[in-house]
């Protein structure tokens, strides 16, 4: 909604028709979810919003259960279906209006399917297993869609969403990233007064987005202090410094905490106690005065709304708890400002852009909070982070080199916690494997395999082979998102 330029707000299904005539909005989506419609205590809705006259527009669970609500059928055939499939279009209606293909890829991520439509609704595309693929009732209001066309790999997905925009609910494009600077700006000013924050500056994306929003808000009120946990990628620490103290003219405390971490990480395997540890300290070294900093009472954090949804919420299913969010202590003493928390990764890229954030800062590639540490699969240690970080230095390398950095949404390299049997110079070898990812995506909640040039992927493994000792083989990952996450852990 918002890539249209309509502002949106995100409700809880239990909300009522009153509630919901008091907002007033232009139209209503149901999103998708990760349960049956069918199973006991399956989210619905109050049965009175279909009578407000509110355009409603359904997506994948949401579509079903406007089907079930509404007189249609859902049933379980056998057959799921899950990622890119081909989409027949019938009647073009006003979801798919003038110009969009007959046969057109969708994605699509559902086990339970729309048989039959709601009463009164004609049905305008389907799939080989989803006779109802998409439906509508215009003159009461209702639209429907068993696919995700919110997805990037839905590649007419936008136009059928800008279609319910403005042809169905009326609306107008005229929501932008300066309204939202502006409105951040006032709320931040609002919230830290006249008293002093901290941001945790990694260098990534994120918080530098962040770190320069509330810059701009309150100046010298905000000190960045920069945590060096001994998990970042080659060669960061060093750019973190030089980009934020030297250019960006922001106040940047150093803190040099690698042993620290790699001692509270010892013995620990488990992805969710590695998040959380490395969340926890991360705290306790602002807690400790970093830099002398005593009198801060705000702590600024790049928490964007991905990492929200996919930390769970009383209704969302917890995928994995973020560094931003889910691995916080709770007697934490610091009053979180986030600035972006209600923000996509690509939005976040405009604001930075807005704010006059330099390319190199912006376009950074994407990093986990929680740093190596979750791609190093087992127990981190300072061999396995060195390892990891010359073997990810080639991955990038090679990424730049052939001019895909700006296509690729991530590349980066893996480390597991096995090893194998090779041959080098006529030796036996037993040393780790060398895992490739690297996705293409617009904002992290879904995600494809890239399909990499093969003689890219043979530069890349000779050299990790050639030139990072200990690592004898390399492996590519070809998993998209869902059902794999972006990160291993």
């Amino acid at each position: 909604m918002r890539e249209a330029h309509v502002y949106s707000e995100i409700v809880p299904h239990t909300i009522t028709a009153e509630e919901l005539a008091q907002r007033n909005p232009a139209g209503v989506i149901f999103s998708g979810g990760p349960a049956s419609v069918h199973v006991d205590g399956a989210p619905s809705i109050d049965p009175a919003v279909y009578d407000t006259g509110i355009p409603i527009l359904g997506i994948c669970y949401g579509a079903q259960l406007l089907a079930l609500q509404l007189g249609g059928e859902v049933a379980r055939t056998g057959r799921g279906e899950y990622g890119r499939t081909e989409l027949e279009v019938t009647d073009a209606g006003v979801l798919f209006g003038p110009g969009q293909p007959i046969h057109q890829p969708v994605w699509m991520s559902h086990f339970d399917t729309i048989t039959v439509p709601p009463t009164g609704a004609r049905v305008l595309a389907s799939t080989p297993d989803t006779p109802a693929a998409a439906f509508e009732q215009r003159d009461r209001g209702v639209y429907g869609v068993q696919f995700h066309p919110e997805v990037v790999h839905t590649p007419h997905g936008q136009e059928l969403l800008e279609h319910f925009l403005y042809e169905a609910c009326g609306c107008r494009p005229s929501w932008t990233m300066s309204s939202v600077i502006e409105s951040s700006i006032e709320a931040i000013r609002a919230q830290v007064g006249g008293g002093r924050a901290i941001c945790g500056l990694s260098g990534g994306v994120d918080s530098a987005v962040a770190a320069a929003l509330v810059h701009r808000a309150i100046g010298s009120q905000l000190t960045c202090v920069f945590v060096d946990t001994g998990l970042m990628r080659q060669g960061e620490g060093e750019q973190v410094v030089e980009t934020f103290q030297r250019h960006q003219r922001i106040e940047l405390v150093h803190v040099r905490a690698a042993d620290r971490f790699f001692e509270r990480l010892a013995g620990i395997t488990e992805p969710e106690d590695k998040r959380k540890a490395i969340g926890e300290l991360f705290i306790r070294v602002f807690e400790e005065n970093a830099g002398g900093i005593e009198d801060a009472d705000f702590l600024v954090q790049g928490t964007l709304y991905p990492d929200v949804i996919e930390s769970g919420t009383s209704k969302a299913a917890k995928i994995k708890s973020h560094h931003n969010v889910g691995g916080l202590p709770e007697d934490m003493d610091f009053e979180l400002v986030e600035p972006l928390r209600s923000l996509f990764k690509d939005e976040v890229r405009k604001v930075g852009t807005e704010l006059g954030l330099p390319d190199e800062i912006v376009w950074r590639q994407p990093f986990p909070g929680p740093g190596l540490g979750v791609r190093i699969i087992g127990e981190v240690t300072p061999d396995k982070v060195a390892t990891l970080q010359h073997g990810d230095a080639i991955v990038r390398e090679e990424i730049r080199s052939a001019g895909l950095e700006r296509e690729i949404w991530q590349a980066f390299a893996v480390l597991p916690d096995i090893r194998s049997v090779g041959v080098m110079g006529d030796e036996r070898t037993y040393g780790y494997p060398i895992i490739i990812r690297a996705v293409t995506s617009e904002d992290a909640m879904t995600a494809d395999w890239a399909r990499l040039p093969y003689e890219l992927l043979e530069r890349m493994s000779s050299r990790i082979i050639n030139e990072v000792a200990g690592v004898n083989r390399v492996a590519y990952d070809i998993t998209s998102k869902p059902p794999g996450t972006i990160e291993w852990e």
